[in-house]
């Protein structure tokens, strides 16, 4: 399971190091959205909430699907820019088909789509799928897909409002918090590029990225296997404080390659009974369970949607998904006529800090 981004010919200056507000922005909002996956931030977030007011908290969660089980593409920018307001100036610029189209592969918890896709803005069977899609989801994505869809230019200007309020309501001071981090991560990232070349610098940003060894491809560990080009654009990599452990990637067809990576570690896990590890790991020996572990990190799926991500039959998950439950990895939950199951994270991080970190990658 793997990211393959093809580097051939590829100068290495176009390999680029970069601290960018909004992709940080996104990350804290990543972090309040999901605080089971930033334990280290939990005090963080749980002061947050409580000082937000409550016309822009309700704001953060009808908009949480871009950044919440996974971000969209337009939030992590290839190229950064030193403040907040010039990359969301360059978000505008998106033409409204790129826009949509990123936001609903968040929002419905959908594949990635090809260039030559139809458009849910101009095509109604694309439209009526969408929509199917974030039913599936929840009453909020479904509500917020049909807003998205019926008029995105509003939407759009919501949405950059809401992120231009959280800068005053928590981001700035944040941000000044962790600039300094992120200057001495790039320093280092761009000393080793200059020295040592392409694959130190790589191997300093994580070990779930490496340089393959004919130099032609950096190999990401990630969910599901993809391959995406960085001729002539090239690749960004940006370090992120509040993103740890996430590696996240932008690989879409049309976007340029972007790699999000935390700059430290995640710190000791707490111990738990030998029982239970034992219990826990014979769940996990299966690489299939495995597989639907990694996607259930990224928000509750149901049976038919596992199935169709990993190509499965239901009843084939169905099954896989009873040894997680049985193993307490697992909690299912009825939504109408949808029951979706959700990672117990704590009961994962009890298990140990790098398969916590394999699994959210």
């Amino acid at each position: 399971m793997t990211l393959r981004i093809d580097i051939s010919g590829l100068p290495s200056e176009r390999l680029r190091f970069a601290a960018s507000p909004l992709a940080e922005l996104t990350a804290m909002l990543h972090v309040l959205a999901e605080p089971g996956h930033h334990p280290q931030f939990a005090d963080w977030a749980g002061e947050v909430w409580a000082g937000l007011r409550p016309e822009l908290a309700e704001r953060l969660r009808e908009a949480e699907f871009l950044w919440r089980s996974s971000q969209a593409d337009f939030l992590i920018p290839a190229r950064p820019r030193p403040t907040l307001a010039e990359e969301l100036d360059e978000v505008d610029r998106i033409d409204d088909e790129t826009y949509v189209t990123a936001a609903l592969v968040t929002t419905c918890g959908s594949n990635r789509v090809p260039l030559a896709a139809p458009s849910p803005l101009t095509d109604a069977s694309a439209r009526e799928r969408a929509l199917d899609l974030a039913q599936a989801r929840g009453a909020r994505q479904e509500a917020f897909a049909e807003r998205l869809l019926a008029d995105p230019s509003a939407v759009r200007t919501r949405v950059r409002h809401t992120l231009e309020q959280c800068a005053e309501a928590f981001f700035d001071a944040a941000w000044a918090g962790v600039a300094v981090q992120l200057a001495t991560d790039l320093r280092l990232k761009n000393d080793l590029l200059k020295r040592q070349g392409i694959g130190a610098a790589l191997a300093s940003v994580s070990g779930a990225v490496t340089l393959a060894p004919d130099g032609d491809c950096i190999v990401v560990d990630k969910l599901q296997d993809k391959t995406t080009a960085a001729r002539g654009a090239g690749v960004t990599f940006i370090p992120s404080v509040f993103g740890r452990p996430h590696l996240v990637a932008v690989h879409a067809p049309g976007w340029q390659p972007v790699v999000q990576y935390p700059v430290a570690g995640p710190g000791p896990s707490e111990p738990v009974s030998l029982e239970t590890v034992t219990l826990r790991l014979e769940a996990l020996a299966h690489p299939v369970r495995l597989r639907l572990l990694r996607t259930l990190a990224r928000g509750p799926h149901t049976t038919g949607e596992l199935a169709h991500t990993w190509e499965l039959s239901p009843p084939e998950v169905s099954r896989h998904l009873a040894a997680l439950r049985r193993a307490g990895l697992l909690t299912a939950r009825r939504h109408g006529r949808y029951v979706r199951y959700t990672l117990n994270l704590p009961d994962l991080t009890a298990l140990g800090t790098d398969l916590l970190a394999a699994v959210l990658r």
